[in-house]
């Protein structure tokens, strides 16, 4: 069995498979605005054999307005993508190395959402769920500064959830994050991830 294959028998997973299968996903398809898309990907741990979620930080970048955040891997549709998960497929391949179209499968999609203040770009951000079943390192692109995996047992423990004080653009807010070590899960990222795990349970 590969494992892609035990990671799609794992019993979280196949009820996570099922409950993505149910949901509708809520799309703003709304004419003349940016398009971008990212994988939510998870794999079964090295040691543990339980299911993880992968996370980038991204470069630091002046021009980048989620310069330093922590993020899903993707980005904007290019013309030659011939659908969203098209770019959430190309652009984590560019970044990360992780080719989910060779090693993974894509089992489904969550609500577009957009950003919540008006100094963000107008762009509507479509999420993929996905699963691979590589346990190799990432190779990052230069966008990216790090990566990480987090248990999705971790994840669903309060412990790691708290009000944050967080800072861009020179300013300051209060927002719900999730901590991970040094790493700190806020924004449309945490908003992404809140999502899937009310989804997942």
């Amino acid at each position: 069995m590969t494992l892609l294959e035990r990671l799609r028998d794992h019993p979280e997973i196949a009820q996570l498979t099922e409950r993505i299968a149910r949901h509708t996903p809520e799309e703003k398809d709304e004419a003349g605005i940016r398009r971008a898309a990212v994988a939510l990907i998870l794999r079964l741990g090295e040691k543990t054999e339980e299911p993880e979620i992968f996370f980038i930080q991204r470069a630091h970048y002046e021009t980048d307005p989620w310069s330093g955040q922590v993020a899903f891997p993707g980005g904007r549709e290019e013309t030659s993508d011939k659908s969203l998960m098209d770019t959430a497929i190309r652009e984590t391949r560019e970044e990360t190395g992780i080719d989910i179209g060779r090693d993974g499968v894509i089992i489904g999609q969550l609500d577009d959402l957009r950003p919540q203040t008006a100094r963000l770009p107008s762009i509507v951000v479509r999420p993929f769920v996905a699963l691979v079943g590589h346990q190799s390192d990432p190779v990052l692109s230069s966008e990216v500064a790090d990566s990480f995996w987090v248990p999705l047992a971790m994840l669903r423990d309060d412990t790691g959830w708290r009000d944050t004080i967080v800072t861009a653009g020179g300013l300051e807010f209060t927002r719900r994050a999730f901590h991970h070590g040094e790493f700190v899960v806020w924004g449309m990222t945490e908003r992404i991830l809140s999502h899937f795990l009310s989804i997942a349970g």
